[in-house]
């Protein structure tokens, strides 16, 4: 199939661009690459690339494709906290209106990158599928308001999946830091302290990204009857962690750490546990295989072989926000996270030069 893979320069897009590609799929990736100079160890492949920001898609951007694997946007909760009303309009308005040129240009699936904070403040039990969806951030909220605006397109010609993840872990060429287990590995292995920011005691379920990629590759080569207009959480029903118990599991992988709460650590009002079985039971050639104890070993591997340092990870480098931040200081980024001009932007090691913060 020729698919089409936003925010394929990302932190899961560089994962699963090769894994597609490697099935025999034709792949043109659409990004604008907000993270460009934030690449760890290996720079990400390269393929063919709208180079594009997602707001400003045409419908003869979007022909000739058979799907459409939208994972661009704002990419987490403190992004979406950064301005709700651009999270909305990137996440939400966006995400809509490319699902709207897609059907209009013919594309027959598209799967959307949704996430398991659609349940927000779940509680202790455990919520499938058929759960009541309730966000407490701008990031959940918009990826619940897509979810309904896209399902209400669906059509004998238009088939949208919604894969709602866990919280990812797992080493990418666009690593992030500001994910539960990477960042408490991340703690522990510059500091030997695994520092806990809340009590510890939210629910959280995990994946490895390599579990995400090949969910979008299933759901992707997937029977239309099987995944038409359904939902599916990604991930391990026997992955579903206090935060604590990550924190102890970082605390046996890294020799000589200790937990610590972080001063003024309070509760974390995003509390979910979820069952993940509708995705294998549906399509049993997908079986998710990553546990968080394996993603905290091969993260851990991973910052010895490249000799992380506090300064990277809690800096502008490897963390979300403060590079946007850093990029708008510096006259590159526009408020509205449009580049400037991208023509003359600078390399990473001149733009990092002497920031850490």
């Amino acid at each position: 199939m020729r698919v089409l893979v936003t925010g394929h320069r990302g932190y899961i897009g560089t994962i699963l661009v090769p894994m597609l590609a490697d099935r025999g799929h034709d792949v043109v990736g659409l990004d604008t690459d907000l993270y460009r100079f934030s690449s760890f160890g290996e720079p990400p492949p390269e393929i063919p690339n709208l180079g594009m920001d997602i707001r400003d898609v045409a419908l003869s951007d979007l022909q000739g494709f058979d799907a459409v694997l939208h994972l661009a946007g704002l990419s987490n909760d403190p992004l979406g906290d950064l301005d709700p009303a651009l999270t909305y309009e990137i996440n939400f308005h966006a995400s809509v209106r490319l699902a709207k040129l897609a059907r209009e240009a013919g594309v027959g699936r598209f799967v959307f990158s949704s996430s398991c904070s659609n349940y927000g403040a779940g509680g202790d039990d455990f919520l499938d599928e058929s759960s009541l969806l309730n966000p407490v951030t701008p990031y959940g909220k918009s990826k619940v308001m897509v979810e309904w605006e896209v399902s209400a397109l669906a059509d004998e010609g238009f088939s949208p999946v919604f894969l709602r993840s866990a919280t990812a872990f797992g080493v990418s060429p666009r690593l992030r830091f500001d994910l539960v287990l990477n960042n408490l590995v991340a703690w522990a292995f510059t500091t030997g302290v695994v520092r806990l920011k809340s009590d510890g005691m939210a629910w959280r379920p995990v994946v490895h990204i390599d579990d995400i990629s090949r969910a979008f590759a299933a759901v992707l080569e997937a029977p239309r009857d099987l995944v038409h207009n359904r939902g599916f959480n990604v991930g391990r029903t026997t992955e579903n962690y206090r935060v604590r118990d990550l924190a102890e599991i970082v605390r046996e992988t890294v020799p000589g750490s200790s937990v610590e709460l972080a001063p003024g650590a309070g509760a974390d009002l995003r509390c979910y546990r979820v069952s993940c079985d509708r995705l294998p039971r549906t399509i049993p050639g997908f079986q998710p295989s990553w546990t968080a104890r394996q993603g905290a070993q091969e993260l851990y591997r991973a910052y010895a072989d490249t000799g992380l340092v506090l300064e990277d990870f809690e800096g502008a480098r490897y963390r979300r926000l403060q590079q946007l931040r850093l990029l708008m200081e510096r006259g590159l980024l526009g408020r509205e996270l449009r580049w400037v001009d991208a023509g003359t932007l600078p390399s990473s090691s001149t733009l990092l030069a002497g920031h850490s913060g």
